[in-house]
């Protein structure tokens, strides 16, 4: 696994050892497919990476440019991962935060008493497959205070995902497939 482009172009990552099957990282080809889509608006973004694993999105976010990536992940390992890699990418200012949160019990880590304290122009989920939990945190996105004006979601699934039916502040505006894995794109609805 390593990074598709950038600054930390063709760096390797630091991947789970053995056949960890807990951490299931984005293949590159994916990876690199779902970034052309997102082409140069990566540049000055605000990113999360939700169920962060080795973090490889959020660290190829900070190779193209991204000024902030928050990576989140319930597991202390895929947490101890995703900061040795990130040491590969942010020599510089740091850019990226690091936060361990069980996501499927809410997004307290996002939101304080006031509201959230930043408003994300990416937010990338990629939740164990098969469990329900794609969905869950598509309802807990769907609100208009955690999204920039022009924000993009995008949630990792099996190919076999269907988003929900309704959803009040996003609106689907893609799906790709890639291999077994289904990319679903949501924008936030215009203010009224």
């Amino acid at each position: 696994m390593r990074i598709i482009s950038g600054i930390a172009r063709g760096r390797r990552l630091f991947t789970p050892a053995g056949t960890n099957r807990a951490i299931r990282p984005t293949a590159d080809r994916a990876r690199e497919a779902v970034f052309s889509i997102i082409g140069a608006a990566i540049v000055g973004s605000h990113v999360i990476d939700l169920f962060a694993g080795t973090g490889a999105f959020g660290c190829e976010a900070l190779s193209r440019g991204a000024a902030s990536v928050l990576f989140i992940d319930n597991s202390s390992r895929a947490l101890t991962l995703v900061a040795k890699n990130v040491a590969l990418i942010d020599d510089g200012p740091r850019r990226s935060v690091l936060r361990r949160a069980d996501l499927s019990k809410g997004l307290g880590v996002l939101t304080g008493t006031n509201g959230p304290r930043q408003r994300y122009d990416l937010i990338f989920a990629d939740p164990p497959y098969g469990r329900e939990l794609a969905r869950t945190i598509l309802q807990l996105l769907d609100r208009p205070d955690i999204f920039s004006a022009e924000a993009l979601l995008i949630i990792e699934e099996n190919k076999d995902f269907a988003p929900p039916d309704t959803l009040d502040h996003l609106i689907p505006v893609d799906s790709r497939r890639y291999g077994d894995s289904t990319f679903a794109f949501f924008r936030p609805t215009p203010p009224t």
